[in-house]
């Protein structure tokens, strides 16, 4: 089959979800540029879901989520995508402005943050150093199986007759009497609809298709997996610095993850980490807490890609026919995706949306704030 009435270029998180949601009610195609479908950064997420993570704008979208990752539909998977986790947004003297900040930024929102004491922070935290004494407490932070969720996203779009082409990187995109001829290195393929959910390759993908760029640039965020002494204990909550120089969180085993919380701008591409990113974060942990390092053992990077104004991009293009945005997720796209998807669905498609995202308004995410025609 060549013609379809959708076709999706990416086939990470945001492009698997949205296929999900259209798979049925019109014709979709996955184009996915790797030999695997989520190799950039689906596949490298430091995996966990925070409703102030991304800021207010973003919060809508991932509170909506929540109920759908906790407890998924029986037909789309037997088992939720959450674990217990909590997070502490935590700071020194340093910090305790951009903290109070935050707390005002969520004040009346439905977020849960709460003031623990210094007996608390320091039981939650062992060996954590004095200098850090303040922190608010977000109780409804959980971990997210990120692969579970993309497999089983994929798995729904397939059985609704959803098609898959790997290997297939876009290098042409034409509009011809109404239609999209889609040149890919797996073969040619026509469409009614183009949908650009290429992550870090958005606006190239855009400039392909002769659309106008947003201006989404990929970003460079750096993982590090490290043995400690003590090992990391298993209900310890994620950690995020109030001023954002880095964040951990427990792995099993008693390992830690830990980030530099770094967004260097970078081109598309194989993103790999930076030493001096490593031992920017090793550095930065060592004045939180007193534990021991004893080995790196892994370390990783992953493209977070985000608009100018570090929104997500949903909708169709004003200036270009058929032409449908997806993009600009940065590091939130995972935990939005239930509700982006049936967002972006049912813009698309033009139907009322579904009740899980009924009270979402779009108009934030819409193309046209970038001043196109």
């Amino acid at each position: 089959m060549t013609r379809w009435d959708v076709a999706i270029v990416g086939a990470g998180m945001a492009g698997a979800s949205l296929a999900a949601e259209l798979a049925g009610a019109a014709s979709v195609l996955l184009l996915e540029a790797e030999s695997q479908p989520g190799y950039h950064s689906t596949g490298r997420s430091a995996a966990f879901w925070s409703e102030t993570y991304g800021g207010p704008l973003i919060q809508p979208l991932t509170s909506a989520s929540g109920s759908f990752l906790a407890c998924p539909p029986a037909d789309f998977s037997d088992a939720g995508f959450l674990g217990p986790r909590g997070a502490l947004h935590l700071a020194d003297a340093a910090g305790e402005a951009a903290l109070a900040a935050f707390l005002e930024r969520f004040a009346g929102s439905q977020v849960q943050l709460d003031s623990i004491g210094l007996a608390e922070l320091q039981r939650r935290i062992p060996g954590l150093k004095p200098d850090w004494n303040a922190a608010a407490y977000e109780p409804s932070c959980t971990d997210i199986d990120v692969a579970a969720l993309h497999a089983a996203y994929l798995k729904r779009a397939r059985a609704r007759g959803a098609g898959l082409v790997t290997d297939g990187r876009v290098t042409s995109a034409t509009r011809e009497r109404g239609q999209w001829r889609i040149e890919t290195g797996s073969g040619r393929f026509e469409a009614d609809i183009l949908v650009d959910a290429a992550g870090a390759w958005v606006d190239e993908v855009a400039a392909l298709a002769g659309v106008r760029p947003l201006g989404i640039r990929p970003h460079r965020r750096t993982i590090v997996q490290l043995r400690i002494d003590p090992p990391a204990p298993p209900d310890l909550p994620l950690v995020i610095d109030a001023l954002q120089r880095f964040y951990f969180k427990p792995e099993a085993g008693g390992r830690l993850w830990l980030s530099p919380h770094d967004e260097t701008p970078c081109e598309p591409g194989d993103s790999a980490p930076e030493e001096i990113d490593v031992a920017i974060a090793i550095d930065r942990l060592e004045q939180v807490v007193d534990w021991r390092i004893e080995r790196v053992e892994r370390r990783w990077a992953g493209l977070r890609s985000f608009a100018p104004d570090r929104l997500p991009v949903y909708g169709f293009d004003p200036e270009a026919s058929g032409f449908f945005w997806c993009a600009g997720q940065g590091g939130f796209g995972i935990q939005t995706a239930p509700a982006a998807a049936k967002l972006a669905a049912a813009l698309l498609l033009g139907t009322p949306p579904d009740p899980l995202v009924a009270n979402l308004d779009p108009a934030p995410y819409s193309a046209a704030r970038f001043g196109l025609a």
